[in-house]
Order: C-alpha cells, then structure tokens, then sequence
C-alpha cells in the first residue's frame, strides 16, 4: 500500500502540474493507494498515457552532534 501525503511532498508546487495524483484526482491533501491500483497507475505512466507519480518524501540526515 502506498500513502501519498501531498503536504509532505518536497518538490509540492514543483512537480504537481506533471504528477498522476493531481492529473487525475486534484490534489489530495492525502491519499492511499493499494498495490494494484499503483500498479496500475505504472503501468499507464510506462505507456505514457499520465504522468508519473512524482512524490518525493523527505528522508531525515545524518545525526550530528555538536562538539
């Protein structure tokens, strides 16, 4: 399953007019897609007939600790 949270997406406002969700749905503040549907979803970026998703999640850094 995957969980797409447009709020949290780092490239929201970048990416949103070439990204499947908001070409298909508008933008959700969040939505939940099972594995078929997502598969689905590939299959009809792969042929090229919608965008990719284009969710990018943020991923925490390193931790540093200061001296």
């Amino acid at each position: 399953m995957t969980r797409i949270d447009c709020d949290t997406c780092v490239v929201r406002g970048l990416a949103c007019h070439d990204c499947v969700v908001t070409v298909l749905l508008g933008p959700p503040p969040e939505l939940v897609i099972g594995d078929d549907e997502m598969a689905a979803l590939e299959a009809l970026a792969d042929g090229g007939l919608v965008p990719p998703l284009r969710l990018v999640q943020p991923v925490d850094g390193p931790q540093v600790e200061s001296a």
